[in-house]
């Protein structure tokens, strides 16, 4: 077959297509929820709709401030001098990327919206801060069977966690004291609805990337159903110049897993 010159630089997704197992049809209709919209779901969603994904919600009850802009490729100046919600903006973002884009957003807490909503999406990312709405995010997948990608970051480190119903571990399966006490704690970098205060942390630019895209990495893969996704969790310290993945095997006793015997 003849390939004329620059043919290949037609299509925005000529690159991915090259790989033999992409399928640019199922990461179209794959709908996707984010999490959170703050550094991390910044760029989880830039590595989203450039990855073909063109059915996407984002929730995140927060507004802009000026310590979001050096972590988040879609904040403006003047998005934090209006106040404006984060979810909001990167979905109007997005469709300047993408004007074929379907999406939604919603500000308000996850654990507000409809016991139907996330059972409602093929596939969920996790951008948060919390360990609540981690949980409830967990739980809701785990019942529904949809697979969940769980990122964090502290400073230079952080983790990926792939959560495949009923295949691997979840979330709560890793709960410890720490996490129980931490629980009902609400962190907010705008100060909404505060009911814990904790002084704030350093935050690297270049370790949310990393973790970002591993999400997103991991998330072709589920779409398309390979098998070669993580299966426990991977762990990230740009201080040290390491990564490993951890085994976190199955807690018989944590209630997403009992609820299934």
């Amino acid at each position: 077959m003849k390939i004329k010159a620059g043919e290949l630089d037609e299509d925005k997704y000529s690159r991915l297509k090259l790989f033999e197992w992409f399928d640019i049809n199922k990461v179209e209709k794959e709908k996707v929820l984010v999490v959170g919209a703050g550094a991390l779901g910044n760029e989880v969603c830039k590595n989203l709709i450039l990855s073909g994904y063109k059915n996407i919600t984002i929730v995140d009850m927060d507004i802009i401030v000026k310590s979001n802009l050096n972590r988040c490729i879609f904040f403006a100046d003047e998005d934090a001098e209006n106040g404006r919600y984060k979810a909001e903006v990167i979905a109007e973002k997005l469709k300047k990327i993408e004007p074929n884009v379907k999406i939604e957003y919603h500000v308000k807490r996850i654990e507000e919206l409809p016991d139907n909503f996330i059972a409602s999406h093929n596939l969920v990312l996790g951008c948060v801060d919390n360990v609540a709405a981690r949980l409830h995010v967990n739980a809701n997948c785990y019942a529904g069977k949809i697979p969940y990608i769980d990122g964090a970051t502290h400073g230079q480190i952080g983790k990926v966690q792939v959560i495949k119903p009923p295949e691997t571990s979840c979330l709560e399966c890793g709960m410890n004291t720490t996490h129980a006490k931490i629980l009902q704690k609400r962190f907010s970098c705008t100060g909404k609805d505060i009911i814990y205060f904790e002084p704030k942390l350093a935050a690297d630019i270049n370790t949310t990337s990393i973790i970002a895209a591993i999400q997103v990495q991991e998330a072709l893969k589920l779409t398309h159903g390979r098998d070669n996704y993580i299966k426990n969790i991977f762990y990230y310290d740009g201080s040290r110049n390491f990564s490993s993945i951890l085994e976190l095997p199955i807690n018989q006793k944590c209630p997403n897993h009992t609820s299934l015997l």
